[in-house]
């Protein structure tokens, strides 16, 4: 969120179920919520797809999805209803200005660097008994993380893309999250899940991470092709090193982190 790449929507949703699974997971384990009518918050919605699932879980609540992005919030304005609309906001400095039954963040909070820090004061805008449920990718030490880091850091691109990449602190252990939430007063369900997803079509993970961890490296070449062309061929083809393609299409292992975190009543 904080560094703001510039989102290509269609691109981001072309795995769309995939992405949207562990949302529904998230969901499953979420507590009655307090309100009635209860109000939610949509933390980093994106195109609104799965924020449109909260108001489908609670038909009565009233939904915001807040997000950073012009394009992600121009695709999400086509799930708006009387009860659902999004906003402009930026993780790394929003605060709740009313009380929230619910605050709900999908592979959101790995782009927002001290997002730790943050916790305090979205706890404070939760009604007692209200929840704050996210999860994030935890997978940052796998070849498709690792591969673009690496390739990053050499003396071709270091220089040029140094600053840019997600970095291991990006997300932190599931102890350090449970162990911050309970002492500021919440019971803590956290989890990790590892998905296997059989991704078809020709060169399958590059183009999922072409929506989502590769956004900020085509920002920085963006201004020269080449040089992104030649960044993202090199990338390609370590990608279909560790991820080889099978008969049935290309399996990427990723493991996400969850956190349910209800605040006492």
């Amino acid at each position: 969120m904080t560094t703001n790449p510039t989102w290509d929507p269609a691109q981001y949703l072309r795995h769309a179920g995939h992405r949207a699974r562990p949302f529904a997971d998230l969901l499953a384990r979420v507590p009655d919520l307090p309100g009635n009518p209860p109000r939610i918050a949509d933390l980093g919605c994106g195109p609104g797809n799965v924020t449109a699932v909260l108001a489908d879980r609670w038909p009565t609540a009233r939904v915001t999805g807040y997000d950073n992005s012009p394009q992600m919030l121009a695709e999400a304005a086509a799930h708006a209803g009387p009860r659902l609309d999004f906003a402009h906001a930026d993780l790394a400095d929003w605060t709740p200005t009313e009380t929230y039954d619910l605050l709900v963040s999908n592979a959101a909070l790995q782009w927002v660097p001290g997002h730790l820090d943050a916790l305090p004061g979205w706890l404070d805008g939760l009604a007692p008994g209200g929840a704050l449920a996210f999860q994030v990718p935890h997978n940052i030490d796998a070849p498709l993380h690792a591969l673009m880091r690496d390739l990053g850091d050499t003396p071709r691109w270091k220089d040029r893309l140094g600053h840019v990449l997600r970095r291991t602190d990006s997300v932190h252990a599931p102890a350090v999250y449970l162990d911050r939430l309970t002492r500021l007063g919440c019971a803590v369900d956290v989890w990790t899940t590892t998905y296997l997803h059989v991704l078809r079509g020709e060169d399958p993970v590059l183009g999922w991470v072409r929506g989502t961890g590769l956004r900020p490296v085509l920002d920085a070449l963006a201004d020269d092709p080449d040089a992104r062309d030649a960044f993202t061929a090199a990338y390609r083809d370590l990608l279909r090193e560790a991820y080889p393609s099978t008969p049935y299409g290309a399996v990427l292992p990723f493991r996400r982190l969850f956190v349910v975190a209800t605040k006492d009543g």
